[in-house]
Protein backbone atom coordinates (compact mmCIF):
# COMPACT_ATOMS: atom_id res chain seq x y z
CA UNK A 1 0.00 0.00 0.00
CA UNK A 2 2.73 2.75 1.25
CA UNK A 3 4.62 1.80 -2.37
CA UNK A 4 1.53 2.26 -4.32
CA UNK A 5 1.31 5.87 -2.51
CA UNK A 6 5.00 6.73 -2.98
CA UNK A 7 4.56 5.84 -6.72
CA UNK A 8 1.17 7.59 -7.11
CA UNK A 9 2.72 10.94 -5.19
CA UNK A 10 5.54 11.18 -8.22
CA UNK A 11 3.09 10.55 -10.93
CA UNK A 12 0.43 12.90 -9.56
CA UNK A 13 1.86 16.81 -10.48
CA UNK A 14 2.78 15.26 -14.16
CA UNK A 15 -0.20 13.95 -14.64
CA UNK A 16 -2.39 16.96 -13.65
CA UNK A 17 -0.22 19.46 -15.54
CA UNK A 18 -0.31 16.88 -18.82
CA UNK A 19 -5.01 16.66 -18.07
CA UNK A 20 -4.43 20.78 -17.69
CA UNK A 21 -2.69 20.75 -21.58
CA UNK A 22 -4.39 18.47 -23.20
CA UNK A 23 -7.51 20.51 -21.85
CA UNK A 24 -6.26 23.26 -23.30
CA UNK A 25 -5.23 21.48 -26.53
CA UNK A 26 -8.55 20.33 -26.82
CA UNK A 27 -10.32 23.90 -26.15
CA UNK A 28 -8.19 25.10 -28.94
CA UNK A 29 -7.15 27.98 -25.88
CA UNK A 30 -3.22 29.32 -25.32
CA UNK A 31 -2.40 27.31 -21.86
CA UNK A 32 0.29 29.85 -21.47
CA UNK A 33 -1.59 33.21 -21.67
CA UNK A 34 -3.87 31.91 -19.41
CA UNK A 35 -2.31 31.07 -16.69
CA UNK A 36 -0.95 34.79 -16.94
CA UNK A 37 -3.90 36.22 -16.87
CA UNK A 38 -5.01 34.08 -13.75
CA UNK A 39 -1.61 35.15 -12.44
CA UNK A 40 -2.43 38.53 -12.88
CA UNK A 41 -5.95 38.03 -10.93
CA UNK A 42 -4.22 36.14 -8.20
CA UNK A 43 -1.79 39.14 -8.20
CA UNK A 44 -4.61 41.86 -7.92
CA UNK A 45 -6.15 39.88 -5.17
CA UNK A 46 -3.17 39.30 -3.11
CA UNK A 47 -2.76 43.24 -3.00
CA UNK A 48 -6.21 43.48 -1.94
CA UNK A 49 -5.87 40.83 0.92
CA UNK A 50 -2.58 42.57 2.30
CA UNK A 51 -4.48 45.02 4.63
CA UNK A 52 -6.83 42.34 6.52
CA UNK A 53 -3.59 39.88 6.64
CA UNK A 54 -1.97 42.84 8.49
CA UNK A 55 -4.45 43.65 10.93
CA UNK A 56 -4.91 39.50 11.96
CA UNK A 57 -1.53 39.16 12.50
CA UNK A 58 -0.97 42.30 14.71
CA UNK A 59 -4.30 41.95 16.36
CA UNK A 60 -2.66 38.00 17.49
CA UNK A 61 0.68 38.77 17.85
CA UNK A 62 -0.76 41.84 20.39
CA UNK A 63 -2.76 39.23 22.21
CA UNK A 64 0.28 37.03 22.62
CA UNK A 65 2.69 40.02 23.56
CA UNK A 66 0.32 41.53 26.26
CA UNK A 67 0.25 38.76 28.99
CA UNK A 68 -3.86 38.00 28.20
CA UNK A 69 -3.07 34.49 27.28
CA UNK A 70 -1.65 33.75 30.97
CA UNK A 71 -4.50 35.70 32.35
CA UNK A 72 -6.71 33.16 30.31
CA UNK A 73 -4.98 29.94 31.04
CA UNK A 74 -5.35 31.10 34.78
CA UNK A 75 -8.97 32.01 34.67
CA UNK A 76 -9.73 29.11 32.67
CA UNK A 77 -7.69 26.08 34.61
CA UNK A 78 -10.05 24.51 37.20
CA UNK A 79 -12.20 24.20 34.26
CA UNK A 80 -9.45 22.87 32.06
CA UNK A 81 -8.37 20.82 34.47
CA UNK A 82 -11.89 19.45 35.57
CA UNK A 83 -12.11 17.97 31.95
CA UNK A 84 -8.61 17.08 31.78
CA UNK A 85 -7.75 19.70 29.33
CA UNK A 86 -3.53 20.72 29.53
CA UNK A 87 -3.91 24.32 29.75
CA UNK A 88 -1.18 24.82 27.51
CA UNK A 89 -3.93 24.35 24.63
CA UNK A 90 -6.33 26.82 25.52
CA UNK A 91 -3.65 29.36 23.11
CA UNK A 92 -4.25 27.06 20.09
CA UNK A 93 -8.40 26.71 21.20
CA UNK A 94 -8.55 30.55 20.83
CA UNK A 95 -6.45 31.30 17.84
CA UNK A 96 -7.01 28.74 15.62
CA UNK A 97 -10.42 30.73 14.50
CA UNK A 98 -8.05 33.71 14.04
CA UNK A 99 -4.83 32.71 12.13
CA UNK A 100 -3.12 29.35 11.04
CA UNK A 101 0.56 30.96 10.84
CA UNK A 102 0.35 31.91 14.69
CA UNK A 103 -1.42 28.59 15.77
CA UNK A 104 1.28 26.90 14.58
CA UNK A 105 3.97 29.06 16.07
CA UNK A 106 1.78 28.24 19.20
CA UNK A 107 2.13 24.27 18.53
CA UNK A 108 5.74 24.34 18.06
CA UNK A 109 6.07 26.61 21.49
CA UNK A 110 3.28 23.56 22.65
CA UNK A 111 5.84 20.85 21.10
CA UNK A 112 9.29 22.58 22.43
CA UNK A 113 7.64 23.17 26.00
CA UNK A 114 5.47 19.86 27.03
CA UNK A 115 7.67 17.25 24.18
CA UNK A 116 6.79 15.87 21.60
CA UNK A 117 5.41 12.83 22.26
CA UNK A 118 3.45 14.66 25.64
CA UNK A 119 -0.87 14.33 25.25
CA UNK A 120 -0.65 18.30 25.40
CA UNK A 121 0.88 18.34 22.03
CA UNK A 122 -0.93 15.59 20.57
CA UNK A 123 -4.30 17.25 21.55
CA UNK A 124 -2.52 20.69 20.00
CA UNK A 125 -1.94 18.83 17.17
CA UNK A 126 -5.52 17.49 16.58
CA UNK A 127 -6.98 20.53 17.31
CA UNK A 128 -5.07 22.41 14.77
CA UNK A 129 -6.01 19.56 12.14
CA UNK A 130 -10.07 19.72 13.20
CA UNK A 131 -10.91 23.45 12.50
CA UNK A 132 -10.76 26.51 10.47
CA UNK A 133 -9.08 29.96 10.18
CA UNK A 134 -12.89 31.32 10.47
CA UNK A 135 -12.07 34.78 10.80
CA UNK A 136 -9.19 35.03 8.43
CA UNK A 137 -11.44 33.07 6.05
CA UNK A 138 -14.32 35.74 6.32
CA UNK A 139 -11.85 38.82 6.33
CA UNK A 140 -9.62 37.67 4.27
CA UNK A 141 -11.36 35.96 1.48
CA UNK A 142 -15.05 37.87 1.66
CA UNK A 143 -12.92 41.31 1.67
CA UNK A 144 -10.93 40.37 -1.60
CA UNK A 145 -13.98 40.25 -3.17
CA UNK A 146 -16.05 42.62 -1.73
CA UNK A 147 -18.37 41.07 0.38
CA UNK A 148 -19.42 42.91 3.72
CA UNK A 149 -22.56 41.10 4.95
CA UNK A 150 -21.36 37.78 6.53
CA UNK A 151 -24.46 36.56 6.93
CA UNK A 152 -24.63 33.14 8.55
CA UNK A 153 -21.07 32.34 7.71
CA UNK A 154 -19.78 33.21 10.19
CA UNK A 155 -21.81 31.88 13.03
CA UNK A 156 -21.88 28.62 10.50
CA UNK A 157 -18.02 28.92 11.00
CA UNK A 158 -17.90 29.12 14.88
CA UNK A 159 -19.78 26.43 15.48
CA UNK A 160 -18.34 23.98 12.75
CA UNK A 161 -14.87 25.35 14.89
CA UNK A 162 -16.69 24.72 18.52
CA UNK A 163 -17.44 21.13 17.06
CA UNK A 164 -14.38 20.64 15.67
CA UNK A 165 -12.70 21.36 19.15
CA UNK A 166 -15.16 19.10 20.71
CA UNK A 167 -14.16 16.33 18.66
CA UNK A 168 -10.45 16.52 18.82
CA UNK A 169 -11.22 16.46 22.42
CA UNK A 170 -13.16 13.89 22.77
CA UNK A 171 -11.18 12.38 20.23
CA UNK A 172 -8.09 12.59 22.17
CA UNK A 173 -9.32 10.92 25.60
CA UNK A 174 -10.09 8.36 23.17
CA UNK A 175 -6.97 7.24 21.61
CA UNK A 176 -4.42 8.97 23.73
Amino acid sequence: MIKSLNMLSAYILPLIISVILLHSLYKKSCAYEDFIEGAKDGFTIAVRIIPYLVAIMVAVSMFRASGAIEILQNLFSPILNYFKIPTETLIICITRSLSGSATLGVLSDIINETGANSYATKLAAVITGSSETTFYVASVYFGSVGIKKFRHSLPAGILADITGLIAAIFICRLFF
